[in-house]
């Protein structure tokens, strides 16, 4: 098929790529960066419609973000994040119905399923209400971009909608360059757990996910791509840092991180997610049992 990825260029977009190409399928990227095949600002629908103005593809694939170098302690750094979300996901579907293609994939996030306790529940993709409202006008904007991402897709007429939900990521490219850094650095601690733990996947999982979706993703559904345990962020950072030989991070309450809003309310956060439907219909599963498997796997393939 012919493909026309949104966010080529990043992390899990580079491996999206990889996957794709492997099937047989030929691969587009659609960017502002000069590695871009069709060159335009996502933002600007205009730019879009023109770039693509000639060509035909099949299927068109949404995993833009703005969040490349980010720390996530402030709210307003989802801003990029959350316009590409809303708008971004309107001018692709116009590039879609320009193209001729058929079906959208997105890459959304777990956290559409709203910040907080969910208790120890893992959750499914039909019996949780996905986009609730954000408990302020911060969380609105971030979970709200997340619900509005999939009900613009799965409403839209003629074109066949699929949406992955994703865990926070960990693997190469990420674990061994931001978070590495950062635990080097001596600023990045790690939160007292407390009993919360989050959902995560491997980049390379989550891109396995994505082009398994293309070919077998069901109209109109959603599926959790994680791992198949949780783990606390305060035991993952361990973990990464006992890996890899870093500084043991310093450990901290929760309530510390009050100055850095967002990030207390990521680390503030429990919620597992259930990826049986993922591996039932995309024949999807994870690499590694959970996020403390992966690091010292990934610290063992870079001999570190």
């Amino acid at each position: 098929m012919r493909i026309l990825l949104a966010g080529a260029s990043g992390v899990l977009g580079r491996r999206t790529v990889r996957e794709l190409t492997a099937a047989g399928h030929e691969v587009a990227g659609l960017g502002r960066g000069a590695s871009n095949t069709v060159r335009a600002d996502l933002l600007d629908g205009d730019a879009v419609l023109r770039a693509v103005d000639g060509l035909a593809f099949d299927v068109v694939i949404h995993a833009a973000t703005a969040l490349q170098g980010t720390s996530l302690i402030r709210h307003k750094e989802m801003a990029g994040t959350n316009a590409l979300r809303t708008r971004g996901t309107a001018n692709l579907l116009a590039a879609a119905r320009a193209t001729g293609a058929r079906r959208i994939v997105l890459e959304n996030m777990m956290f559409g399923y709203g910040y907080g306790d969910h208790s120890d529940r893992p959750l499914t993709e039909d019996g949780t209400k996905f986009g609730p409202a954000g408990t302020n006008a911060w969380l609105e904007r971030h979970v709200g971009a997340m619900r509005a991402k999939e009900e613009l897709a799965f409403g839209a007429d003629g074109i066949d909608a699929v949406s992955l939900r994703f865990g926070l990521f960990y693997g190469k490219d990420v674990t061994d360059t931001t978070v590495l850094s950062m635990l080097r650095k001596r600023s990045l601690p790690a939160v007292t757990d407390n009993g919360r733990e989050l959902a995560w996947v491997d980049v390379d999982d989550a891109a396995r996910a994505l082009a398994a979706a293309v070919e077998r993703g069901r109209p109109s559904q959603a599926y959790n791509i994680a791992d198949d345990l949780p783990t606390g962020f305060g035991t993952h950072v361990r973990a990464v840092a006992e890996a890899f030989g870093a500084p043991a991070p310093l450990r901290v309450p929760l309530w510390l991180l009050r100055a850095a809003p967002l990030a207390h309310t990521i680390m503030a956060t429990n919620l597992r997610l259930d990826s049986s439907k993922a591996k039932a219909e995309l024949g999807w599963k994870p690499s590694h049992p959970d996020s403390v498997a992966g690091v010292r796997s990934l610290a063992r393939d870079l001999g570190a």
